[in-house]
């Protein structure tokens, strides 16, 4: 292709949910502003009360109020636009928005994966060298692994966006997604894009493939180590402190290897669409659902809080 058939694309057209009823988006937008909602209002009751509660003064809790502040970042960086594109059928997103939208996904997506890495290792620590634990799990080393999973996400997130907005683009300008996704934006670009999915592979494998398989080896280690504990109740506490992030790696990471590792002939648009809303909708929804309903010390903490809060003001 010429450079005369190449045009500068100020703006980009969001296909999101375009293609069903207006009866149907309309629904959508009620239960995706729901979620909304409740995810901000979940992960901000966490960021409270695990500030506010002397006993959740712990790396474990620690690294919990860091993914909450991650999943309130994901959350306003997809849904927002989304909401729009479906009751008010705003589709159109400026070429800067477009860039602004990938560049924060990818760094709160490479954040999040290194921080659940984190938390693995945390509970790996904590129950299979629980007498070294306070010292390997310092405030110290967890702010440091903190700052590292938050600055984990600039170079990905800077390389790729500068490097997809930087290519020509062709004709087309819709994006056949609800947000700017890499894989639907570099499919209007009018260049080799090759070495730019070499890249960007390498960085899928190691922003997620390799910390899913740090996780999982640390939770092989950690129920190798639980099964030959001689206590029920000490199984059962193990088991109770890291059910809840299993389940969570296990909603992220299962659908975003599904998106990101499957060939594109074998994935439709529509069933990628899916995909995204169980990562970058779902999951952030689940995640206060879950640390809070399955981990009886957040309760516990979160009536103290209550109490704290209100006992006053019924003297």
């Amino acid at each position: 292709m010429t450079w005369e058939n190449w045009t500068i694309v100020s703006e980009f057209i969001l296909v999101s949910f375009s293609t069903l009823s207006s009866e149907l988006q309309a629904l959508l937008f009620l239960l995706f502003l729901t979620i909304c909602l409740v995810t901000l209002m979940g992960n901000v009751l966490i960021i409270l009360v695990t500030t506010a509660d002397s006993s959740l003064q712990n790396p474990m809790y620690f690294f919990l109020r860091n993914l909450s502040f991650l999943e309130i970042g994901f959350n306003l960086v997809i849904v927002p636009k989304m909401l729009g594109t479906l009751i008010i059928q705003d589709t159109a997103i400026s070429f800067f928005g477009c860039a602004t939208q990938m560049y924060f996904f990818f760094f709160f997506g490479a954040a999040e994966c290194c921080l659940l890495a984190t938390m693995a290792c945390d509970r790996y620590v904590a129950i299979c060298d629980p007498l070294h634990y306070p010292i390997i799990m310092s405030r110290r080393a967890c702010a440091q692994l903190a700052a590292a999973c938050w600055f984990s996400g600039f170079p990905v997130a800077t390389v790729q966006t500068t490097w997809i907005f930087s290519f020509p683009f062709c004709g087309s300008n819709r994006v056949n997604h609800f947000f700017c996704d890499s894989p639907p934006v570099i499919a209007l670009v009018c260049a080799d894009t090759s070495l730019f999915e070499l890249e960007a592979l390498t960085a899928t494998v190691l922003f997620i493939l390799f910390p899913f398989l740090l996780i999982l080896g640390s939770y092989v280690r950690i129920l190798s180590t639980v099964f030959r504990m001689p206590s029920a109740e000490g199984k059962h506490k193990a088991f109770s402190t890291c059910s809840s992030q299993l389940l969570v790696v296990s909603l992220f990471y299962s659908t975003a290897i599904l998106t990101y590792f499957r060939p594109r002939s074998s994935t439709s648009p529509e069933s990628k669409k899916l995909l995204s809303l169980s990562y970058t909708v779902v999951t952030p929804v689940l995640n206060p659902i879950i640390y809070s309903l399955r981990n009886s010390e957040v309760k516990a903490a979160l009536r103290r809080v209550i109490h704290r809060t209100l006992g006053p003001q019924k003297l």
